[in-house]
């Protein structure tokens, strides 16, 4: 086994190539014994796999499941699930591993494995460096005893799970936005079984995602959730990425909050039952929740972290969190009420529970009481693989420059510089910009924060940092802009 397998598709915490162009099918058997390899070294060889809606990801399993088989490990098929549904398979079926197959919210064409050996945690740079030199350095190992066993109706006990406790003590309605990805199978269902009352949006499956890409942070998803909930007069509209694990809201009004926006909400709601519960945020999360009075009151304690849901997993549980959430959707309950990992139902539901709880206040009201914050969009620039963290560090020697020398930016000093995971600029008056490396595309990440105004934080972005990054010829186009 060898095939094509480009050695860029190995991620920080998992793996994605474009299918025939980056990888072919002989590749993800070489894959797949190279998982089967690593997890014989991590001594949990028997995992849980299962695939996204898209056209070609069962063939893709099959061609994983074959190497994973020939390295002799015993694989669990779940067959067509969401990522948290594989999640919690490990742990339902006493399975240590996973490998799930789905290019998440990429573009048609993309493939990928999200993977782990002891849950919850999945793979991180670690163990992605040492998958990567097995599957190209030839380091793998045939074993006899591999097998497949195929899981059947898996699914009814993922929904129980996740719909399981108090059910709503009155109608909301709630429109489920699936972008015709993986989650329109599943979703609409577990909604009802926590006591909605669904209006279905793009919840038929169509891996030709005729609409719009099922990605709950891009512009063209959000309006047409917020058009639904205009037209049907919904509280709210949660929208599903392609494979379940992130969750965009759309309040009443047919406004987007961001799910660190939300996130800041809900804890504020969960610390009177969890005084000095901890809570763990990425980078790109509203500084809000630093200042916030409420949870400052409840002795509350807010780290934050790396982007990245294997990063995320594994600060929660190293720092006791209750919650870790991530400004993409990624949010990770820990017990009581999760298990550690990311899921958009687990989110979904304690959303609709705070909503229950509010009294019959509308959620537009409840956001409306947080300090104000304009947060923008997450956006990104093209810039190869090869070269985005070589751009980023040399954007955060500048500011590391301009800090030192007492610089400005648009009128304001720098008050902190945080290198968790890229540059993250503190400034006067609480604005920051944020400059990352994708994690799982050939891209740069931006978010920009101001307290003052939308014009603010819109001159943050094209007056601050799409000039600096222009600057450098490795750096592209947009995908969206403010």
């Amino acid at each position: 086994m060898t095939g094509l397998i480009a050695p860029t598709g190995f991620r920080e915490y998992d793996a994605r190539w474009v299918l025939d162009t980056d990888l072919d099918l002989e590749g993800v058997e070489t894959l797949g014994l190279a998982l089967a390899t690593l997890l014989y070294e991590l001594d949990s060889p028997r995992l849980v796999t299962g695939h996204d809606y898209r056209s070609y990801s069962e063939d893709v399993k099959a061609a994983l499941i074959r190497g994973l088989v020939a390295g002799g490990a015993e694989v669990r098929d779940i067959g067509l699930c969401l990522t948290p549904m594989a999640y919690f398979a490990r742990e339902a079926l006493g399975v240590p591993g996973v490998a799930m197959v789905t290019a998440s919210h990429n573009e048609n064409g993309w493939t990928g494995v999200k993977m782990g050996a002891h849950p919850p945690f999945t793979f991180g740079p670690e163990e992605m460096a040492r998958l990567k030199a097995l599957a190209l350095e030839g380091g793998c190992i045939a074993r006899p005893g591999g097998r497949r066993i195929a899981v059947e109706g898996f699914a009814d006990r993922y929904l129980s799970e996740v719909a399981s406790g108090p059910k709503l003590s009155r109608p909301i309605r709630v429109v489920a936005a699936c972008g015709n990805g993986t989650a329109g199978a599943f979703v609409p269902e577990a909604l009802r079984r926590m006591g909605a009352e669904v209006i279905e949006m793009d919840t038929e499956l169509d891996w030709t995602f005729p609409r719009y890409n099922p990605n709950p942070e891009d512009r063209v998803m959000l309006d047409a959730m917020a058009e639904r909930v205009c037209e049907t007069g919904a509280d709210l509209a949660l929208g599903f990425d392609g494979d379940g694990d992130r969750c965009g809201v759309v309040d009443d009004r047919g406004h987007e909050i961001f799910a660190d926006r939300m996130g800041l909400m809900l804890a504020r709601d969960l610390v009177a039952d969890h005084p000095g519960a901890t809570f763990v945020v990425d980078v790109k999360s509203t500084g809000l929740y630093r200042t916030d009075p409420v949870l400052a009151a409840a002795g509350a304690r807010v780290v934050y972290g790396m982007t990245g849901h294997s990063h995320m997993k594994r600060a929660v549980a190293a720092e006791g969190a209750l919650v870790g959430f991530e400004k993409s959707g990624h949010v990770f309950f820990a017990p009581p009420l999760g298990r550690g990992y990311d899921d958009a139902l687990v989110f979904a539901r304690e959303i609709l529970r705070l909503l229950d709880r509010s009294g019959g206040r509308r959620l537009s009201e409840l956001e409306a009481e947080l300090p104000p914050a304009f947060t923008s969009l997450t956006m990104s620039a093209h810039c190869p693989d090869t070269e985005k963290y070589a751009v980023v560090e040399r954007i955060a020697g500048e500011y590391r420059a301009l800090a030192g020398a007492g610089g400005i930016v648009l009128g304001r000093g720098i008050l902190d510089l945080v290198t968790v995971n890229g540059i993250r600029v503190e400034l006067e008056g609480g604005a920051w910009l944020l400059v990352r490396a994708s994690s799982n595309k050939p891209e740069l990440v931006v978010v920009v924060e101001s307290l003052d105004s939308v014009d603010d934080m819109r001159a943050l972005f094209h007056d601050a940092v799409k000039p600096r990054l222009a600057a450098h010829p490795e750096v592209g186009g947009w995908n969206q802009e403010v």
